[in-house]
């Protein structure tokens, strides 16, 4: 049976020697077993019928990354209801949406706080993780009422029932509701089984990813059908702090926080003079030669791996021990990361394997293996999945995965998915004599400039993101004579910066930013075609935000928006 509440089932008959789950309480992190985790998610969903909630009944989650939110998850799950996510830092107005566009008869909300967001759409129950102790309480009455309820219950939900609404980020617009089926993700934990040694029953996985989001959903799912422990980190911004107390194995993430840690290491080893600077120069050197062996996937001459060795012992081991000490690989996703990224972390012993997916395929159709990869693609498909390109180059995915569609929106549908069961992406990419793609852009996104070149921005912002003093960076040009750049400045690295060059000083008084800009900027356009290369910028006061509805809860730039807020100064770009 190809359902979730079976993957549920099928975990708890299995002996896992390490616990389901890991949780912060009183600056201690505590284990949380099988059996304790069984328990909760039968008494809440006994809780769920007590209240009349079962197949087919949408019930919002509106609340970080935390045990009660999967719990609660689980525990809809056995009851057929349909979990709404939403992200916590979305709008008041989006929630709502949200909420009754899903037609939600409940909803988890973080704290007592967010009653008053929600207050419009109304949902008959809401609870916070608090409060769920409450409707554990009426399952376990439920439960001595009707012991033979809940598995009534789950004789009722088939593989092709709804398992949940996940909408998307609505970069142009009001977000759809993906209708993702029990089968589309039991077939997608079981799909990402059938790779070799990518997670292991022994891993520790550190979660921060929003659940909302396919991405992190997957990755709680993949805990149970494989049993490796996750660490719930309600609040990205203590990755740093909580790495290395859990020590994870594995880490799911996305490229933005790649990117700080990319900085700060960078910006590190800039410091060094002398031997150190000269000992990290020949470990980087070491770790490139290896690198490069190992993505051809060929042994390491002997010499080669006493050097590594040696490296791993004075340098690389210094940098691991900030990520925990123990990690074996970062799945980074949502966006893409720049290959120069992936291949620096790589070449300090830490791998960093990228994949790709949507929503509408129920997380991922291609991702790099452990033991084969390529910086600058996101791999093979996966068993199971078909990806090719079409004439335009769009991207097609079609398997078991796609998604049933859009609810209550039938021509967007017909939009993304045809006939013979392909789903358009609107992403642009190429694939390779192995069979790994590159993505390239977004299809909408490709910016045709007056001259009629065809330029993909999202290659240009990566490269210019990787600048230590850059935050942001937004493209623009289409329709355009040529190409300009929005830039918004990683403040923490600019104050280093200044302190770095006046320590007796005065470290407000920092030297031209534009300068650096300046040299950011030519160091990317020497890598690029005439017509692709940025020919003016501008420095902006802040940073692209999501309160300013600027970017995605995923930290995608929405590019008209951004465009719109900032008019006055692409337009005094063009105007010189």
């Amino acid at each position: 049976m190809r359902t979730i509440w079976s993957l549920w089932q099928n975990a708890l008959a299995e002996e896992r020697a390490g616990p389901a789950y890991l949780v912060e309480e009183d600056n201690e992190w505590r284990e949380v077993s099988w059996a304790e985790a069984a328990l909760a998610v039968d008494e809440l969903a006994h809780g769920l019928l007590a209240l009349g909630i079962g197949k087919g009944d949408a019930f919002g989650m509106l609340a970080r990354t935390r045990l009660e939110w999967s719990l609660l998850d689980f525990a809809l799950a056995q009851v057929g209801a349909v979990a709404a996510p939403i992200y916590p830092s979305v709008t008041s107005a989006e929630c709502c949406y949200i909420l009754e566009h899903s037609k939600a008869v409940g909803c988890l909300v973080e704290n007592e706080s967010d009653f008053a967001r929600i207050e419009a759409a109304r949902p008959e129950h809401v609870y916070t993780p608090e409060a769920l102790d409450d409707l554990r309480a009426l399952g376990r009455e439920h439960a001595a009422r009707d012991p033979d309820a809940l598995d009534r219950a789950r004789a009722q939900i088939g593989e092709e029932d709804l398992f949940t609404f996940i909408y998307t980020s609505g970069t142009t617009g009001p977000p759809k509701g993906c209708m993702i089926l029990n089968r589309n993700y039991s077939e997608m934990v079981t799909t990402i089984d059938r790779i070799e040694n990518f997670f292991l029953p022994t891993d520790v996985m550190l979660l921060y990813l929003p659940l909302a989001h396919n991405f992190g959903r997957l990755m709680q799912l993949l805990g149970a059908h494989l049993g490796f422990t996750i660490a719930f980190c309600p609040d990205p911004r203590r990755i740093a702090e909580i790495m290395p107390q859990v020590r994870p194995t594995v880490l799911p993430t996305v490229p933005r926080v790649l990117e700080k840690v990319h900085t700060a290491v960078s910006a590190n080893f800039a410091e060094a003079t002398g031997a150190k600077r000269r000992l990290i120069d020949w470990a980087l050197s070491v770790g490139r030669r290896s690198s490069a062996l190992q993505q051809q996937r060929r042994p390491l001459p002997p010499g080669l791996s006493v050097q590594r060795r040696l490296a791993d012992r004075l340098v690389y081991s210094k940098v691991k021990q900030r990520l925990g000490g123990r990690l074996r690989a970062a799945i980074s996703g949502g966006a893409p990361l720049a290959k120069e990224i992936a291949e620096f972390f790589h070449a300090l012993d830490i791998l960093v394997l990228e994949g790709y997916g949507q929503t509408e395929c129920t997380t991922a159709s291609n991702v790099n293996r452990p033991d084969w990869f390529k910086f600058g693609t996101v791999g093979p498909a996966l068993p199971g999945i078909e990806v090719r390109t079409a004439e335009d180059g769009e991207i097609l995915i079609r398997g078991r995965t796609v998604f049933a569609g859009y609810y209550e929106d039938d021509e967007a549908t017909r939009a993304v998915l045809s006939d013979d069961g392909w789903l358009h992406t609107g992403d642009v990419g190429e694939i390779d004599s192995d069979g790994f793609l590159r993505v390239t852009d977004r299809k909408k996104d490709i910016i045709v400039t007056a001259g009629g070149k065809n330029v993909a921005p999202q290659n240009i912002e990566n490269s210019l993101k990787s600048a230590r003093w850059v935050s942001q960076a937004l493209v623009v040009g289409d329709r355009r004579p040529y190409l300009i750049a929005l830039i918004t400045l990683d403040e923490d690295e600019v104050r280093k910066r200044a302190a770095e060059r006046a320590p007796d000083g005065d470290p407000s008084q920092r030297e031209d930013v534009q300068a650096l800009i300046e040299d950011a900027i030519a160091g990317v356009n020497a890598d690029l075609a005439h017509f692709e290369q940025v020919r003016r910028f501008v420095i902006l006061p802040r940073d692209f935000s999501a309160e300013e509805n600027e970017i995605t809860p995923t930290l995608k730039l929405k590019r008209r928006i951004c465009e719109e807020h900032f008019a006055d100064e692409i337009e005094a770009l063009y105007a010189r």
